[in-house]
């Protein structure tokens, strides 16, 4: 069985990724959840359980792997159902999930994702609207193109897995989406995982991160 290194669930939005990516699919792992230190010295204690210091981390057996997106390929090598069954959904999904993965530095900076809190911003940067269109704009074109109620079909796989966070953080911050996105949202909102998330993580206690 998998073991999944992660941290805080109020706020560690790279390990919401592979969490709820194995619970969504009902892959059997086992959770490991380790709280970031006050002091922000979480790094050496990490190092215990991952090579970079850094969550998340996925352990099977004698094989260790850290990343996100690279947890995600190394469970779909084992279980396909990681990405969509059609090439060319399955290249989409790819390509918008590495996108997430590396960008929208804006959003990630703006809008860190904290489960517990309902707030508004004072203002939207140009930076910050850069990136929700971005992501309005792929959204938008998953659902249209492979019309289905998940990004890449009528299937939950990783590229929702991936977006999951921004969710979260569209519901706290009260960002601003097209229809068909808001629908995206409220279904993943409304999905078992995210339901599961949100209540272990509004019961944790208030840490720096």
């Amino acid at each position: 069985m998998y073991t999944l290194w992660i941290a805080n669930k109020n706020y560690s939005s790279w390990s919401l990724r592979p969490w709820i990516l194995l619970k969504a699919l009902n892959i059997p792992f086992s959770e490991q959840l380790n709280f970031f230190a006050s002091d922000k010295s979480s790094y050496d204690k990490f190092k215990a359980f991952s090579p970079t210091g850094l969550v998340p981390c996925l352990v099977d057996g004698d094989i260790t792997i850290w990343d996100s997106l690279a947890i995600a390929e190394y469970i779909a090598e084992e279980h396909a159902q990681v990405w969509p069954a059609d090439k060319i959904a399955r290249a989409w999904a790819r390509s918008a999930a590495a996108e997430m993965h590396s960008g929208f530095t804006a959003l990630r900076q703006v809008c860190a994702m904290n489960c517990a809190v309902r707030t508004e911003l004072d203002a939207i940067t140009p930076e910050l609207q850069h990136d929700i269109e971005r992501v309005d704009a792929l959204w938008t074109e998953g659902l249209t193109k492979f019309g289905g109620e998940w990004l890449a079909g009528d299937k939950f796989t990783a590229v929702d897995a991936f977006y999951a966070p921004v969710a979260f953080r569209a519901q706290t911050y009260g960002l601003k989406f097209s229809a068909m996105s808001q629908d995206w949202i409220d279904r993943m909102l409304r999905h078992p995982a995210m339901v599961e998330w949100l209540a272990s993580a509004v019961k944790e206690p208030k840490t720096a991160h």
